[in-house]
């Protein structure tokens, strides 16, 4: 997925505040849903983050282009590890793993099912 930077996403030098790069990565994950006509809230649970491992590489600055690829790292029972990469001119400036819960309606962990693994690994999967 490709986003421009825009000058919300900046601090007052023009330099990428740091938390954006989550929130970047968070669209990346929702677009790889919207894209296909799904919505990243399933019938049976939904995701959400439990473990984050950002490694901030180099600074993106205000109307730079920004790639973020998204690409499933390991699938566990009850969750997955994600491996986001947001690339500046084909130059990689940011990496992050981010472990997934798979949640229900009250909050509680759940198992993944063979469908939602498979949802995951079609979106995911290089």
């Amino acid at each position: 997925m490709k986003l421009r930077v825009y000058y919300e996403d900046t601090d007052t030098g023009g330099v990428v505040y740091h938390s954006n790069y989550l929130n970047f990565c968070e669209r990346a994950r929702s677009e790889a849903f919207f894209v296909k006509g799904l919505s990243p809230i399933l019938q049976s649970g939904h995701f959400v983050a439990r473990r984050v491992e950002a490694d901030f590489i180099s600074s993106a600055k205000l109307g730079d282009e920004l790639e973020i690829k998204t690409e499933l790292f390991e699938m566990k029972a009850a969750s997955f590890v994600l491996e986001q990469t947001i690339f500046r001119d084909e130059k990689k400036i940011f990496k992050l793993h981010i472990t997934l819960a798979y949640i229900n309606f009250e909050g509680k962990p759940q198992r993944i099912t063979k469908e939602v693994s498979e949802l995951i690994n079609s979106l995911f999967s290089c």
